[in-house]
């Protein structure tokens, strides 16, 4: 099997993908900012599964990143992000520099209202105003068929949704399941800046999380439950929650009472200089069960897909 190509050009990445298109072959993208895991190689196996020729990118996205030093502390690692994905049989790493992303008098923002509001969009002012953006200008260079995203960044993925449909982009976006840890905590990368005791900390996050989505699945009051779990996340050693709350799924409404739609917990929090985002889904216990009682298992890492 040829080695992985590593193509920096837009003009050597679409000379690629028109003869993809050409020879009929369907193409698949997962938009990254490097520093991979396993949640980032769970997306590209299922975009190999998916469709014919599979296209990872890396960019660091300035536009995403409200604080400086966040942007500045975000680590680098594309060649030990290469040799990851080389295994799986990715046909082209695309990794564009800034100026060939944004060069000299790019004057254009791709804006989503709705969806982007309250949660992240709330403490992270501008941040899915750089998501929107990046995620138009990748999908248009690719020309994907299909693009696929995790539900851990669940705001994100509902904004980039938006933005497809709105712009009438021919790309299929495609929802993957949140990747676990064997405690329960979300994969990411900013886990990695993690010192060895805030990781063991960190799972009081997920913890807090699926004990409410179980509490209220089973009838329980929705604010009581939701205080419970901040109370958990900041009693399990966390410096901060910023947000922590029920939301209709689709919307990302607030919602007060989980009703027949489906709902869902999301949450950020500071754990040190780290902040760390999840999200659970809420099922009434009569329409199927908690996700409760799957998570409960963490032995192994846990996937919705």
């Amino acid at each position: 099997m040829a080695g992985i190509a590593i193509v920096r050009d837009r003009r050597a990445l679409r000379a690629a993908i028109h003869d993809w298109k050409q020879a009929g072959l369907t193409v698949g993208v997962v938009p990254t900012m490097g520093a991979l895991h396993e949640g980032h190689l769970s997306l590209a196996r299922r975009a190999l599964a998916e469709t014919d020729r599979v296209v990872v990118t890396l960019f660091v996205n300035p536009r995403q990143f409200n604080n400086p030093a966040d942007l500045a502390a975000y680590p680098r690692t594309e060649q030990a992000d290469a040799a990851m994905l080389e295994p799986l049989g990715v046909h082209v790493l695309y990794v564009p520099d800034g100026t060939d992303m944004y060069p000299e008098g790019f004057a254009t923002t791709v804006s989503v209202a709705g969806v982007s509001e309250g949660l992240c969009g709330e403490f992270r002012p501008g941040h899915f105003d750089g998501v929107a953006t990046v995620v138009a200008k990748l999908l248009t260079r690719t020309a994907a068929d299909r693009a696929f995203f995790g539900e851990k960044d669940f705001q994100q993925l509902m904004v980039v949704r938006r933005m497809a449909s709105d712009l009438d982009l021919p790309t299929r976006i495609v929802a993957c399941g949140t990747v676990r840890e064997e405690d329960g905590l979300a994969m990411s990368s900013r886990n990695r800046r993690l010192s060895a005791e805030e990781r063991i900390i960190a799972k009081a996050l997920p913890d807090a999380l699926f004990a409410a989505a179980g509490a209220i699945g089973a009838g329980g009051d929705v604010a009581g439950a939701l205080a419970q779990a901040r109370r958990a996340v900041l009693a399990g050693g966390f410096r901060a929650v910023e947000y922590l709350e029920l939301r209709d799924e689709a919307s990302l409404a607030p919602v007060d009472r989980l009703g027949d739609v489906p709902a869902r917990i999301l949450a950020a929090a500071w754990l040190g200089d780290v902040r760390l985002i999840d999200n659970v889904e809420v099922t009434p216990r009569d329409a199927g069960g908690s996700p409760t009682e799957d998570a409960a298992a963490w032995g192994r890492p846990v996937t919705t897909v």
